[in-house]
């Protein structure tokens, strides 16, 4: 205080003046300065978890208080969501690949974050789709699937969700390895995908995102041109489904075989590539070379020789006790050819044995539409021979006496001395005309039944296999029937059952064979008392053209069960029916728009059905489909 003077004065601080004067004025502090709009400081991450779990998003922003929030799934608000966070109600497979976004405004203006993705991926779960038709018996059922079910496989809720492309085309099975932990980028369900341009892919299964991509090729090749064949066009590289140990190397490993050229130099090679990582495994590829004594196509004189550009690799590898098995078939029906099984030692890739089932004579592949060799508990090989010579004089045993098998349906051993061998056989009585003909019965995949009681509680071990002739052979796999030049000695024969013939394999669900021949609708055969039922107990509606197809099932347990099938159309069509009376239930081409459809089919392939989805293999990716968002 100054006192000096008449005037009395008070010294005040400017902060405490204006203050003063704001208090006289009645007004806000906000009269004096200018808003500031949101900016978005720390933007939403994505979120990824799995079905039942929610999912929260947060963002951090500056600006001029109040800030509004206003959350966003894909483009539409989402109703109450106005917090700096937002968190998901419990999420479904559905929701995967969703995007989140929040809008946060004020008097001054809005500022939006950028999009944050929700991945639902099912790496909880255990299911595993490793070998062709889901296991060594072919049986082509998944019996763990809990979210597809007849009363969600509809067009209104499902659908296409994915399309996962590739370099060439994908003839073989796509295989599923659940919950892989690839070093550095975490846990995945993985999706292997084999193409015809020598490429194998591991994509995640849920997303889509590659995970490793790896060429079969070494320096210098290229693929296999066609070899004067349409069968496998314009290039061969893989074309049989590859196999999965996901006990076998640090990752576990996939078995491919890969077919490849430099100049005129063809190869045949077997890779073993590491699950999570995709590099080659025990000191591989192992060139497949073979010879076998005999004196048929291709022989030096003592021996049967393997020639790698007459073969292609098309029945899918079997893994059994630690060995892969292959088998070969012949580009169209172009000779010199033979019958070859060859074996590798799944840890090693030496091969461990060779056999030839027609080595003294000409013809006999093994081929099957694409269909893996299959096998039974006690280790034991079963397959559908091709048209070849057989030989009708017989050894004591009432086998071929020059080890010509040409047409018929073997059983190999696998466990004696020398590894492969002939164990069992069926031969048709019309072997001959049917060999001179081209009716051959190795265009279709046999199946290994569980064991099965007639009424008398008599329990029996049986196999089912049919080819072009349309009848179905059901086997006793302890007495084939071998061969009887007037009549087929076998346990059951289902005559002209198949019009049109078999392409393809069956599938089986609860004591119920499902078969789709060529021409034909999908056609179910019950079983009693160990006995296939002599007609269809129900069929699908419509048919399938060449060549028929290969149906797969997917249900929980025995309850809510699914056929799915492709048709080879263009457009090619997935359908799916009620297993119990094979009504349809969905089909590609229902939705409007094309909104399903997937381009052109690819002949013989087989859908993957594992963890809510489905993946159909096409002439270039894969399409998956599931339950719409």
């Amino acid at each position: 205080m100054d006192t000096q003077g008449p005037t009395t004065r008070i010294w005040v601080p400017l902060s405490v003046a204006a203050g003063m004067l704001l208090a006289s004025c009645g007004c806000g502090a906000d009269s004096f300065m200018t808003p500031v709009a949101p900016t978005i400081t720390t933007q939403p991450s994505d979120q990824t978890v799995t079905p039942g779990q929610t999912a929260t998003f947060s963002v951090a922003a500056t600006g001029t208080a109040p800030l509004s929030y206003q959350w966003q799934k894909g483009s539409s608000d989402i109703a109450g969501a106005t917090s700096v966070s937002y968190t998901t109600p419990a999420t479904g497979l559905s929701d995967n690949g969703s995007s989140f976004r929040v809008l946060v405004s004020n008097s001054a203006g809005n500022a939006t974050s950028s999009a944050a993705t929700l991945r639902v991926n099912s790496v909880s779960t255990t299911t595993d789709v490793l070998t062709y038709h889901n296991d060594i018996a072919r049986t082509g059922q998944n019996l763990t699937e809990s979210i597809l079910t007849p009363s969600n496989v509809a067009s209104a809720t499902f659908g296409k969700i994915g399309f996962y492309p590739v370099d060439g085309r994908v003839d073989a099975q796509p295989m599923h390895a659940s919950n892989v932990t690839v070093p550095g980028n975490g846990a995945h369900n993985v999706l292997i995908v084999a193409t015809e341009h020598d490429s194998v892919y591991a994509f995640d299964a849920d997303s889509g995102s590659v995970l490793w991509q790896t060429s079969m090729l070494a320096s210098g090749e290229t693929t296999s041109d066609p070899r004067s064949c349409g069968q496998v066009s314009p290039e061969i590289g893989v074309t049989a489904t590859p196999v999965i140990d996901r006990g076998r190397g640090p990752n576990g490993a996939v078995y491919v075989v890969a077919m490849s050229k430099n100049g005129s130099t063809y190869h045949q090679r077997l890779h073993a590539l590491d699950l999570a990582l995709g590099t080659e495994l025990f000191g591989g590829p192992a060139e497949i070379q073979a010879s076998f004594p005999g004196t048929g196509d291709n022989t030096d004189g003592t021996d049967v020789i393997f020639d790698p550009a007459r073969y292609k690799e098309r029945v899918g590898l079997l893994l059994m006790n630690g060995v892969v098995y292959t088998g070969w078939a012949s580009h169209c029906d172009i000779r010199p050819y033979t019958g070859w099984i060859i074996a590798y030692d799944a840890s090693t890739l030496l091969q461990t044995s060779v056999l030839n089932v027609v080595p003294n004579g000409s013809e006999g592949a093994v081929w099957a539409a694409g269909a893996g060799l299959a096998a039974d508990g006690a280790g034991n090989i079963y397959f559908l021979d091709a048209n070849g010579d057989f030989d009708t004089n017989m050894n004591t045993g009432g086998f071929p006496s020059n080890g010509n098998f040409g047409n018929a349906f073997l059983k190999l051993s696998t466990s004696g001395p020398g590894g492969l061998a002939v164990a069992d056989y069926f031969e048709m009585f019309n072997q001959q005309q049917e060999n001179s003909s081209d009716t051959d019965l190795g265009s279709g995949g046999a199946l290994v039944l569980p064991d099965l009681a007639d009424g008398a509680g008599h329990t029996f071990h049986l196999a089912v296999g049919a080819g072009k002739d349309t009848n179905i052979y059901v086997v006793n796999r302890e007495g084939m029937g071998k061969f009887n030049p007037s009549s087929n000695n076998i346990y059951q024969e289902l005559a002209g059952a198949l019009p049109g013939g078999v392409w393809s394999m069956p599938a089986y669900f609860n004591n119920a064979v499902y078969y789709g021949a060529v021409g034909s609708p999908i056609k179910a055969f019950t079983i009693t008392n160990a006995k296939l039922s002599t007609a269809p107990a129900f069929q699908t509606s419509n048919t399938f053209t060449y060549p028929g197809t290969t149906p797969s099932i997917s249900a929980n347990g025995t309850s809510n069960a699914i056929v799915w099938a492709v048709e080879n159309t263009n457009p090619a069509v997935l359908h799916a029916y009620n297993a119990t009376n094979l009504n349809e239930l969905y089909n590609s081409n229902q939705a409007s728009g094309g909104r399903d459809q997937f381009g052109a089919g690819n002949k013989f392939i087989t859908p993957t059905i594992v963890n809510g989805k489905v993946f159909v293999g096409t002439p270039n990716g894969v399409a998956v489909f599931g339950q719409l968002p």
